[in-house]
């Protein structure tokens, strides 16, 4: 488990200095790093207070608005979601630089369309300025544990690059994102999709929790994993977790994000970063929405601090 002590320790190798935790809890950061927050954190938390997100609009926007959130990760469903969803966030004066869209791109048969139809999401929202698309290509089960074929994983990575290429066309980022079935097998399917495509055209989405979990609990996968492909990490997604069970907020934890702030810095690396803190079964229930993702902003800026 990470502690301020680490985390005090990797700062100041960045830097070449000795920081104090005054320095780096306490000092305003007049200009942090962007932190977009992901929609789906929103629909977790909601859910556990019996509330749906966006079924109240407005009340959804101000408590982004409490929360400070000034930029988001939404996620797209059809092209024809994107425009009113792009104008609401635009007066609510929240950024977006990157979206969830997913993806079935595992059936031959289907691969044309499929593709033409996150294409036509991508379109729509690039006219907004969105720059990097996020998708998770489909499992044959969310909560099964079937496995795709070698077969299914040839032709997934093929689309991934016709994808990549074609979003690269209209001046968008395809990053790949996975969770935890893809890590299942020697996580034959995580790696196919970044060996059996091009870089050109597929980026990586870290999100170091889910490969974390899907790996055992282990920080030695995720940190191989960063070794392996950083140079392909364009985003992030920020999620902890306490003893395997996800954190009520973004703080210390069986992640090492400190060390990964550091490796990514030492790389001269920046990547879009998007917290992604969510709630599931024994979570700690001790604040609401707004403060639990506050919170979490405030100690991500602070282990990011040097990616502004």
């Amino acid at each position: 488990m990470t502690n301020r002590r680490i985390f005090l320790k990797s700062m100041a190798l960045t830097g070449g200095a000795i920081f104090t935790s005054k320095d780096i809890f306490s000092r305003p950061l007049d200009n942090g790093p962007s932190i977009a927050c992901q929609q789906y954190t929103w629909f977790s938390y909601y859910q556990r207070e019996g509330k749906s997100w966006m079924a109240d609009p407005e009340a959804s926007y101000k408590d982004l608005r409490q929360a400070g959130v000034k930029a988001f990760e939404p996620s797209f469903d059809t092209p024809e979601d994107v425009p009113g969803k792009m104008l609401k966030l635009t007066s609510n004066k929240i950024s977006t630089k990157s979206m969830y869209v997913n993806s079935v791109l595992h059936d031959e048969q289907m691969l044309t369309k499929n593709i033409a139809e996150v294409m036509a999401i991508a379109a729509e929202a690039r006219k907004s300025g969105m720059e990097i698309l996020v998708t998770n290509p489909t499992p044959l089960s969310w909560n099964g544990i079937e496995n795709k074929s070698d077969q299914q994983l040839l032709a997934q990575a093929t689309a991934l690059d016709q994808l990549g290429e074609q979003l690269r066309n209209i001046g968008m980022t395809l990053a790949y994102h996975n969770h935890d079935a893809e890590m299942r097998q020697s996580a034959r399917e995580f790696h196919h999709m970044l060996t059996g495509t091009r870089p050109e055209n597929v980026k990586l989405c870290l999100d170091a929790h889910w490969i974390y979990r899907g790996a055992g609990n282990s920080q030695v996968a995720l940190f191989d994993i960063v070794t392996l492909y950083a140079d392909r990490i364009v985003e992030l997604h920020l999620r902890q977790s306490q003893d395997g069970i996800w954190s009520e907020t973004f703080d210390d934890g069986d992640i090492d994000y400190a060390r990964l702030a550091l490796i990514l810095k030492q790389k001269n690396l920046k990547p879009h970063l998007v917290l992604e803190q969510a709630t599931e079964k024994g979570t700690p229930n001790t604040m609401d929405a707004v403060t639990a993702i506050g919170n979490s902003l405030t100690y991500a800026k602070r282990i990011f601090r040097d990616f502004a």
